[in-house]
């Protein structure tokens, strides 16, 4: 079922090393390759066949689903609409991600469109990876879109990485926060050569004590480019905080705007953002213990984006 090129993708973007257990849903090139339910986490195709629904029982606790996409075929641009339900009081960790391989010189893509809806207590891990590797010179193009409905002290932890080898991403983040929820997003992003990254964040804190953290670690090589734009809006008493920090190497360039808007007097935003270069003492400290200056670069990269 699976070839050596899908199971590279999918250990690259899932950390798998095959056909996971529990529930899962694996898609390629376009189509659906594989599909599993369990007793408390039900995944069926949407109403018009663009996506899944995946319902999780209220109450649940300790499960994954797990939901890959892997793309190899040439010319192919595919757009997939995801619906999570996540029931009262579960708790559950969502695996998701993409992996392209581009063999030759037409472009390959997908847009991933996931909407989440958190009942009252319910928690969630998402964890996404966007990679994209292979020999051909066809453009590669990720263009995720993430929206977060989290109802009365709901929780969601969102872990978004693009680890590589992507030429363009247009990634959209939207939220919108009832009474005592979190949510926590981090996001890393790597581009080199020419690749281009550009990030949106909308979140709406609309709940009375609710709570929300957006972090994200930007790496810019080459002469690659990474905008990242975040918007916090306070409609109640609550608390925000954005934290964007960029290291640009070589001829690089980012632009970075973060935007708090307090709509309540007990509203407490705050944001620091920061665009450098690898400090010359953490090179020069790495080399003496051994490290050549590629291979300290790369231990610098690798610790500042975990």
């Amino acid at each position: 079922m699976l070839d050596a090129l899908d199971k590279g993708l999918l250990k690259a973007v899932a950390d798998l090393e095959g056909i996971p257990k529990g529930a899962y849903n694996i898609r390629k090139n376009g189509k659906l390759l594989s599909r599993a339910r369990s007793a408390n986490i039900d995944i069926e195709g949407n109403a018009d066949g663009t996506g899944i629904v995946v319902t999780v029982a209220p109450g649940t606790r300790g499960e994954s689903v797990h939901i890959p996409v892997i793309l190899s075929q040439a010319g192919l641009y595919d757009v997939v609409t995801n619906t999570f339900v996540i029931g009262a009081g579960a708790d559950v960790t969502i695996v998701a991600g993409c992996g392209i391989h581009c063999g030759g010189e037409a472009p390959e893509g997908h847009e991933g469109i996931h909407e989440f809806r958190l009942e009252k207590g319910a928690r969630v891990k998402y964890v996404e990876k966007h990679y994209a590797a292979g020999p051909g010179r066809g453009k590669r193009t990720l263009n995720p879109t993430t929206k977060v409905f989290l109802a009365e002290k709901a929780q969601a932890e969102m872990e978004l990485t693009q680890i590589g080898g992507v030429d363009e991403a247009n990634r959209l983040n939207e939220a919108t926060l009832g009474p005592g929820s979190l949510l926590l997003i981090t996001e890393r992003v790597l581009t080199d050569g020419n690749q281009r990254a550009v990030s949106r964040n909308e979140i709406l804190m609309a709940g009375e004590g609710s709570r929300s953290n957006l972090v994200s670690r930007s790496v810019i090589k080459g002469d690659s480019r990474q905008n990242f734009y975040a918007t916090m809006v306070a409609r109640a008493r609550c608390f925000g905080h954005i934290e964007c920090d960029a290291i640009i190497m070589e001829g690089g360039t980012n632009e970075t705007i973060p935007s708090l808007k307090a709509e309540h007097p007990d509203a407490e935003l705050t944001h620091e953002a920061s665009i450098g270069k690898i400090a010359s003492d953490q090179l020069t400290k790495l080399m003496s213990l051994g490290l050549t200056y590629e291979e300290a670069v790369n231990r610098i990269i690798q610790g500042f984006l975990k």
